[in-house]
């Protein structure tokens, strides 16, 4: 019942994002047919309107995003090509992070490496295959040569980029947490508490044939502090604004950082220590207090217009018409939903530090 009234208060704002995402798909398509027929270095300056759409939708209802970082990398950063290693918090990861490069102007160039499946997912899934994310089976014999040739393409990419890798491999939950530090154990490596044991492969790799053209890796600690709900695509469409800060550091590309004790000490202190804080909130809370009020009168208006306009509930043709869009639109809708959640998870507590599995 709750997915069926999520997929309800979604559905009018659902129906804007939906028709609009398709169009944008559409024109990601005419622009691709362009691209492999004549202007393969120029047009990559266009390949960010797929990951727009999605951001300016996400961006009415995003909350507070607060950036801890030193002078000198909120200087530089959006400014040069970087390879970023987010922490794999939620579902939300991926809007979490366009959002990021959207504040630092750098949304052009905010390339993924992501799930094979998430490629077939309508307007969020084909806007990141035109906008040139790499696409991976979670099987090392395949993925490695697509990977090296993917990242080597990117050496005469003409903007600056990121080139966002989850080294986690997967979104952390207990039950996935709990996997890692027994698996940590047994190998006698320190056991985490907050983050999973890494998949270095794709990072060593990305360093590998990447080192010459990209100067730096950017890694980037997400964490949303107690008492504000964890960013979720269900939270979005419930226009359920959350505050979440990122902790970012800039490396040369043969330095690396854990993240562990930073999250223990942000966990403890509801933030990060030592580093410049800015808050950026796009737009300011008076537009998302006005956008709460206005879209919802602006789609009954449209929808108004449009059956006035067309006649559409004076036939059955029209009426079909109407009952085939409000179906296509709660069924995205509920694709979203299910394709984003996280598994259900067995019982489980911390202790001592450590997450235990309770066995009845």
């Amino acid at each position: 019942m709750e997915r069926l009234a999520t997929v309800a208060v979604s559905m009018p704002c659902g129906m804007i994002f939906c028709l609009t995402g398709i169009l944008v798909n559409i024109i990601q398509a005419a622009c691709f047919l362009i691209y492999m027929a004549c202007f393969k270095k120029y047009i990559q300056k266009d390949r960010w309107s797929g990951n727009r759409h999605i951001v300016l939708a996400s961006d009415i209802f995003s909350g507070l995003v607060r950036i801890h970082a030193d002078l000198e990398t909120l200087e530089v950063i959006g400014k040069e090509k970087a390879l970023v290693m987010p922490n794999h918090t939620c579902d939300a990861d991926v809007l979490m992070m366009w959002l990021l490069a959207e504040r630092f102007n750098c949304l052009r160039g905010a390339l993924m490496v992501m799930k094979k499946s998430s490629k077939y997912l309508p307007i969020y899934g084909w806007a990141n295959w035109f906008n040139g994310a790499v696409f991976l089976d979670r099987n090392w014999a395949k993925d490695e040569g697509k990977l090296k040739s993917s990242f080597q393409e990117l050496k005469d990419f003409p903007i600056s980029f990121w080139l966002t890798i989850f080294v986690e491999g997967t979104r952390m939950t207990p039950d996935k947490l709990l996997a890692a530090q027994e698996f940590a154990i047994s190998k006698g490596f320190p056991v985490p508490r907050n983050v999973l044991i890494p998949r270095t492969k794709g990072f060593v790799s990305a360093v590998q044939y990447m080192r010459s053209f990209v100067p730096a890796v950017y890694d980037v600690t997400v964490a949303v502090p107690k008492g504000h709900p964890i960013p979720s695509v269900k939270g979005f469409l419930r226009k359920q604004p959350s505050v979440v800060h990122f902790h970012i550091k800039r490396y040369a590309m043969n330095e690396f950082v854990a993240k562990d004790a930073m999250l223990d000490k942000f966990r403890a202190n509801g933030t990060f220590d030592g580093k410049e804080s800015r808050d950026l909130r796009i737009p300011p809370k008076e537009v998302i207090d006005c956008c709460h009020l206005a879209l919802p009168a602006s789609i009954s208006i449209g929808a108004i217009l449009l059956i006035r306009r067309f006649s559409l509930l004076s036939n059955w043709k029209g009426i079909s018409s109407l009952a085939f869009a409000v179906a296509f639109d709660a069924i995205l809708m509920y694709t979203f939903i299910e394709y984003t959640k996280l598994p259900e998870q067995g019982k489980v507590q911390a202790r001592n530090g450590q997450v235990v599995k309770l066995i009845h």
